[in-house]
């Protein structure tokens, strides 16, 4: 089975969804047909060596990190056209996902497998709630994992093979990119799955172990959302800190760490200019050091879970670059947890690369709203799960 580990099932005569190619029995040279012309010369050493673009986030703020390798280059000038996108954590909500599996078979066969790995009914979580519990960590990350990949069977069913066939670059928000490495390929579904469900888990009882938070920023630039957390770490103590977590865009950024630092993040809010700052609904300061613990559960998960190259790039949340080495993807994925979220970097590097059209597929409209504000006329499709 292409879209698995498994050899194919014929359980009620439906073969299971198939999104890429047999990569584990692909020889080397099936493996090079499958890649892009750009690809291909990479790999080949024709393409120079992998660099960073410089970050869009003020130099006060945490810079990007470049993970730089030899075999990790390969799609160092890749020149993106058509985007998947993938949500992240927040995109759940009661009902997601009932219409989708009514109206695509092949949907409904990615729950009904995700229910068998999970142990619990994934589905009906999904569509009858309740909200509290699809809405902890442990639960809505792989809901939204699935959902997704569930609503790229939509877009298949919809427009063809071939719509999905010209997506060139994926990414997602956080937990949308491990979405984005199982739709390119790079893992299978059911180990995307266990890593998800791990990492859910994990940042869950990471953030029980030690009370922490998060706050939506609005109307600000970085730059002064990083002085206002400095201001706001300056009031309740250096052990007590708080710093960007998320870089959405020009105007929304989200703040994370001690709920005493987040407290008076919403106090001095009005004081630097914010628009408005809103308490989220999350367990606790993702992106930071505080889910540390959860880092590795999450290493020795990977570490024995098979990877290969994605066969398109994947844009990695932590450096907004596109990885090829395994080894260096799986790195990145245990870091990411407590490292700051450059989707606002991301999205403007595939802007100026000369993206023209990008889908976000999954549940909600969060990256849409994100892409129409750095970009009024970008042309993104919602594939809603």
């Amino acid at each position: 089975n292409a879209y698995t580990n498994e050899a194919p099932s014929h359980k009620d005569g439906v073969s299971a969804p198939n999104y890429f190619c047999r990569r584990k029995q692909a020889s080397e040279l099936e493996r090079m047909a499958l890649l892009s012309s750009a690809q291909r010369c990479a790999l080949k050493g024709r393409i120079t060596a992998f660099k960073p673009c410089a970050p869009v986030i003020s130099g006060r703020s945490r810079k990007a990190l470049a993970v730089h390798a030899v075999s990790d280059d390969a799609f160092a000038a890749y020149k993106p056209t058509v985007a998947a996108l993938f949500p992240g954590q927040g995109a759940q909500s009661v009902g997601m996902a009932k219409d989708l599996v009514a109206e695509v078979p092949a949907a409904k066969e990615l729950f009904d497998k995700a229910s068998e790995i999970l142990g619990y009914d994934l589905l009906k979580l999904c569509v009858e709630g309740p909200k509290d519990k699809l809405d902890s960590t442990a639960i809505s990350q792989p809901a939204i994992y699935v959902a997704s990949l569930a609503a790229v069977e939509k877009l298949r069913a919809t427009e063809g093979q071939a719509a999905i066939d010209a997506i060139d670059v994926a990414a997602g928000l956080s937990l949308g990119e491990y979405t984005a490495l199982a739709f390119a390929g790079a893992m299978s579904f059911e180990d995307g799955l266990r890593l998800v469900k791990l990492r859910g888990e994990s940042m869950q009882a990471a953030a029980d172990a030690q009370p922490s938070s998060m706050v939506s920023v609005i109307g600000l630039d970085s730059a002064k959302v990083a002085e206002l957390c400095k201001a706001a770490t300056a009031q309740v103590g250096e052990d007590k800190p708080v710093k960007i977590a998320n870089f959405l865009c020009t105007g929304n950024y989200a703040v994370s760490g001690s709920k005493e630092g987040c407290d008076a993040v919403e106090k001095l809010g009005k004081s630097f200019g914010a628009r408005m700052t809103v308490r989220l609904a999350v367990a606790g300061a993702f992106h930071t050091e505080y889910m540390s613990p959860a880092v590795e559960k999450l290493r020795a998960a990977l570490a024995a879970t098979t990877l290969v190259t994605p066969r398109i790039p994947v844009v990695s949340n932590v450096d907004a670059q596109p990885h090829s080495d395994p080894a260096a993807i799986k790195d990145i994925l245990s870091r990411q947890v407590t490292s700051p979220v450059l989707w606002e970097n991301t999205i403007k590097t595939l802007q100026e690369k000369g993206l023209t059209k990008s889908y976000e597929i999954g549940p909600g409209k969060v990256i849409a709203g994100i892409v129409k504000r750095m970009d009024k006329g970008a042309n993104i499709v919602n594939i809603t799960a």
